[in-house]
């Protein structure tokens, strides 16, 4: 499996699909927390020992932000930006496993990411709302607005794409040419950089989701 600094390996290959390291990735990053998730409910108990309390504070931290931005429905949308969330932290920090790439260094990764944000906040909106009351706020403040709003949803998908991206790239290509120009003389700093970079890389794309998909929800009240 040989991948350039760039882009994925080629793993194998399904006639016109092919599958590359980074799908390997991600599937075996959704295996790994799937399990987790069933192995701990099982062992749910009514007194929290030290694993079920931290999960139970993880949980709570992600609940509270969610309401905070969105009071009104936050309980609806909690599971879509609770998992999302999740998901980022776990597959931005895959990339300090030896041997493995973060699956958001991959554009291709970041782009479907930033695509199920999109449908999910019309699909939300439109939940909410009804079809008439959410495509009535594409029209606010004037209907003349309607190509510009439209401009404005795919270019935001975009940069959530790619932003995501172009930190996690740059953060592995930066870690890389630290360790060839020192050698295995600052690894601890580089570790706790990427582990930080990760973790806010991830907040920020949650939560940039969070305020789209809140604002498609409470569109109708700006109008």
């Amino acid at each position: 499996m040989e991948s350039s600094a760039l882009s994925p390996g080629v793993v194998f290959q399904l006639g016109p699909l092919i599958i590359t390291s980074t799908v390997i990735t991600t599937w075996i990053t959704m295996l790994v927390i799937t399990l987790f998730c069933l192995i701990a409910r099982s062992r749910l108990q009514e007194e929290p020992g030290r694993l079920q309390t931290v999960l139970e504070g993880i949980v709570s931290a992600i609940e509270n932000a969610v309401i905070e931005v969105e009071p009104s429905h936050g309980a609806r949308i909690m599971p879509f930006v609770g998992s999302l969330w999740i998901f980022l932290v776990i597959a931005n920090l895959t990339g300090l496993v030896p041997g493995l790439h973060a699956p958001t260094r991959d554009l291709s990764t970041t782009a479907a990411l930033a695509f199920l944000v999109f449908l999910s906040v019309h699909w939300y909106g439109v939940r909410i709302q009804g079809w008439r009351g959410y495509m009535r706020h594409f029209l606010a403040p004037n209907p003349l607005l309607l190509p510009f709003n439209l401009i404005s949803e795919v270019s935001r998908t975009v940069a959530l794409a790619v932003r995501l991206f172009g930190n996690m790239m740059s953060l592995e290509m930066a870690a890389l040419l630290i360790l060839v120009v020192a050698g295995f003389l600052a690894p601890v700093p580089i570790l706790m950089l990427h582990i930080v970079e990760a973790l806010v890389q991830a907040y920020i794309f949650g939560m940039l989701a969070l305020i789209y998909v809140a604002g498609g929800m409470q569109s109708q009240g700006e109008l």
